[in-house]
């Protein structure tokens, strides 16, 4: 795979007056926000607008026996109440991911005699106000018959009696196998075979908007309007064609300014057919809106993955391969899950040469919330697991951890890497990326403190290192290694870009940003093909089906926009370009090669005062067409379909699976207080690596912003289930988010080796998150090496990290 790119040199930039590509400036969107002038679903009115509230599970596990909701009828103001039987009648399950016997169950939006977990909808009441419709909502009865949750991912899979969806017959939600290379033959290989179970815990996303959605149903009609926040609504628009049981021209889907997503808003999906299903039972506008604990309770969480691994080794700390049993615990329906156990073949060896893995992983349905994607969904798990392994090989034969890593990197002459799934690494330099780390953090330095300190002051430092890819533009095909029968989509992305008679230039895309500055970047790289004033460019916000459904190809997720979003707008502007340079060359009576674009004029080479303005230009495009060359249509618009090349997997799961691959190495060093088992962070040393940086500032805010998810992650932020299913942590009192006081300074070092495959160079990025988790489990666990203990779950809490030192006492 190749790809152009023509981005301008510094000697070629020389005169140029607007910033393009590169540019260190402030972002579009920014500018409303802190005005408080941006548009969310819940800014909209319209007329006759009710609202809902959701009566929920109180129960894990439990069947249905009655509803009763004759009070809250009576209750003035209430409108209606949507329960099972109305769902059953106007709708459609929900499609499967997985295979059968797991996609024989019946997935709606709403429990159907059955509840599953605690916050499952039960009923939706619609009423004039979000507080009548609260208050009518207590009053409806609900008669449960409990049942015993299953909770525990082991449990689940080898339970045969106490199941989630009777007509499946297990709790397997899906089994896929993977072997590449020879792993049998590296076991034999082997110095050493060592062991490890690592526990990645179950957490999510925590964005400042929670779940959103306004459906509007004409019955005069049978259109259905809706504004919401899922982050890939044309993706999804097959869910609710099929669910709601309309045709894609009876429906209209409109996203707006999304107050972040990170993944967890990709399966809102069953809450807008929900709400849509309300509106069209009431026949009015209904809104809907989390609250911040039904967010926790209900919206989405990350799975949680067990692995028991095996790793061959040489002595010399060298990895011949990875023999893995997981288990993924996907909650109680399989509604983007169990994706999970295909996406992470995007990383299968990650930054290493381990040329021989065998995985055989398991997917199952517990009483939990359903899960979905997360940021770095399904590679973090499988990337926390290697670098942990690094740390454990390294402590198992006595090396530095830099050391193993060194030994077993891809190196830059390797690349473009082919892993042993077929998978093609673009470019990178992850040695060098490590060596800054060291350099910056002051690794040998350190090194000799901890011994000093501990020896001398009695204090236990840890120092963490881990190297991790971010996949980007995912080949969608993946999930055919699970369910050969899904189509292969996900792989294009689209811009309507229009040079409008006024000299301006508006952008219509599909990528549906929740804070990724596309709005910014776009107009960046529009400004840098044209040479003109970002301010010149509109890029529209939000998506609509209506207003461009051309665009209508799939959103942001999977670190995708630099590459497909960003790769459809550089090839709407070449078109564009061409169509302008042509004109321009007919009414200047020269040549088309003799002409260039400078400073918005289309001028000559050979005599720029010779020149014309694009505002001109596109006044003639669009009003004299008969002083255009025959041949070109009127107008100045275009639309470019970007495609990523990639290919469905072969039958022996054999696949490229992402088009570009940034990578960052992060290096920690901290401290843990024996005494509360509080770990505090002394140093943190990033190193990034995302192709071609189009706003520097916008990657230092991904990056900053990955940073502190990853570092939340493994030192807060935690889903724990009571042993009945309740959920103890559905309140920022024991969710626990950090705050700005809670981060460390990071010191960020960027690194720019192009992808020589991405149209401008640029990788994916943002979802780096992984490498904070995994750094900082990594130097809390070398902490606690001194007491001959280790953390076998991916969240060190104080409580928890307290009771190992107890037990080394012991």
């Amino acid at each position: 795979m190749t790809a152009t790119t023509v981005v301008l040199t510094d000697e070629k930039r020389l005169g140029r007056k607007n910033p393009g590509i590169g540019s260190r400036i402030k972002t579009k969107e920014d500018f409303r926000h802190i005005r408080g002038a941006g548009s969310f679903v819940d800014d909209v009115c319209v007329r006759d607008m009710a609202f809902s509230s959701i009566l929920r599970s109180p129960y894990a596990h439990a069947r249905i026996k009655k509803i009763d909701y004759t009070e809250a009828l009576r209750v003035p103001g209430v409108l209606g109440i949507l329960t099972s039987e109305d769902v059953i009648k106007m709708s459609d399950p929900l499609p499967q991911m997985t295979v059968p016997p797991a996609s024989n169950l019946k997935d709606y939006p709403i429990a159907v005699r059955k509840v599953r977990y605690v916050g499952e909808p039960v009923a939706v009441v619609v009423a004039t106000s979000r507080y009548i419709a609260e208050d009518a909502a207590e009053l409806i009865q609900v008669e449960y018959e409990l049942l015993e949750p299953v909770l525990d991912a082991r449990a689940a899979l080898s339970s045969r009696d106490n199941l989630i969806h009777d007509e499946v017959g297990s709790n397997v939600m899906a089994h896929v196998q993977y072997d590449y290379g020879n792993i049998e033959k590296a076991m034999k290989e082997a110095d050493q075979i060592i062991r490890a179970k690592i526990h990645f815990h179950r957490f999510s996303s925590t964005p400042m908007e929670p779940n959103a959605v306004l459906a509007d149903f004409n019955a005069k009609d049978g259109s259905l309007t809706v504004w919401c926040n899922n982050q890939e609504p044309s993706f999804m628009l097959p869910q609710f064609n099929s669910a709601l049981r309309l045709p894609y021209d009876k429906m209209r889907f409109i996203t707006m300014d999304i107050g972040g997503g990170f993944g967890c808003k990709i399966v809102n999906y069953a809450y807008v057919i929900l709400t849509a299903l309300a509106s069209m039972k009431v026949r009015r506008p209904v809104n809907w809106v989390e609250s911040r604990s039904e967010h926790l309770l209900a919206a989405s969480h990350g799975a949680e993955r067990i692995f028991d691994v095996e790793v061959p080794v040489k002595n010399d700390g060298r990895v011949l391969g990875l023999k893995i049993f997981s288990i993924d615990d996907d909650g109680a329906f399989a509604r983007h899950e169990p994706a999970g156990l295909t996406v992470w073949a995007q990383v299968v060896p990650g930054a290493y040469k381990i040329k021989n893995v065998r995985n055989d992983m398991y997917a199952v349905f517990t009483n939990k919330c359903p899960a979905g994607p997360n940021r770095g969904f399904a590679r973090a798990p499988h990337l926390f697991m290697i670098e942990r392994v690094m740390d454990i090989i390294a402590k198992e034969l006595s090396l530095d951890p830099s050391e193993v890593r060194m030994r077993n990197f891809i190196t830059r002459e390797d690349q473009p890497y082919t892993t042993p799934n077929g998978c093609v690494y673009d470019d990178g330099d992850y040695p060098e990326s490590l060596r800054i780390v060291l350099d910056a953090l002051n690794y040998e330095s350190w090194r000799k403190k901890q011994a000093t300190f501990r020896k001398d002051e009695g204090r236990y430092l840890g120092i963490g290192l881990a190297t991790t890819l971010d996949s980007g533009a995912p080949n969608f095909g993946q999930v055919k290694m699970l369910n050969p029968r899904l189509p292969l989509i996900g792989n294009t992305e689209a811009c309507l870009l229009q040079l409008t008679p006024d000299g301006r230039f508006v952008v219509k895309l599909g990528t549906v940003p929740q804070g990724q500055s596309h709005e910014t970047v776009s107009a960046q790289i529009v400004s840098e093909v044209f040479d003109v004033p970002v301010e010149l460019v509109n890029v529209a916000t939000g998506f609509d089906s209506a207003s461009h459904p051309y665009t209508m190809h799939s959103g942001t997720y999977g670190s995708r926009y630099a590459a497909m979003g960003g790769g459809a707008v550089y090839g709407a502007s070449l078109k564009l370009r061409d169509k302008v340079l042509k004109i321009g060359a007919h009414l200047l009576n020269e040549q088309i090669s003799n002409v260039e674009l400078v400073n918005g004029n289309v001028q000559s080479k050979e005599d720029p005062a010779k020149n014309i303005t694009i505002k001109r230009l596109a006044r003639t495009a669009y009003g004299m067409p008969a002083m255009i060359p025959h041949g070109i249509e009127g107008g100045l618009w275009t639309l470019e379909v970007y495609y990523n090349g990639l290919e469905a997997p072969d039958e022996k799961k054999i696949a490229n699976l992402a088009l570009t691959y940034s990578y960052q190495t992060h290096g920690v060093v901290g401290e843990l207080d024996p005494e509360t088992g509080k770990f505090h962070i002394l140093k943190y040393v990033i190193v990034d690596d995302a192709g071609r940086v189009i706003n520097p500032l916008v990657v230092d805010g991904q990056v900053h912003g990955a940073t502190l998810h990853g570092i939340a992650a493994a030192m807060f932020e935690e889903y724990k289930y009571s042993d009945g299913g309740q959920l103890e942590s559905s309140t920022f009192i024991d969710y626990l988010a950090p705050t700005a006081v809670d981060v460390p300074n990071m010191e960020l070092h960027h690194m720019e080796i192009p992808s020589p495959f991405a149209p401008l160079g640029a990788k994916g990025m943002g979802e780096g998150g992984g490498t904070a988790h995994v750094a900082v489990i990594n130097a809390i666990n070398d902490a606690l090496s001194f007491f001959d203990r280790s953390l076998e779950k991916s969240i060190a809490p104080p409580e928890a990290v307290y009771q190992l030192i107890r037990k080394s006492h012991t």
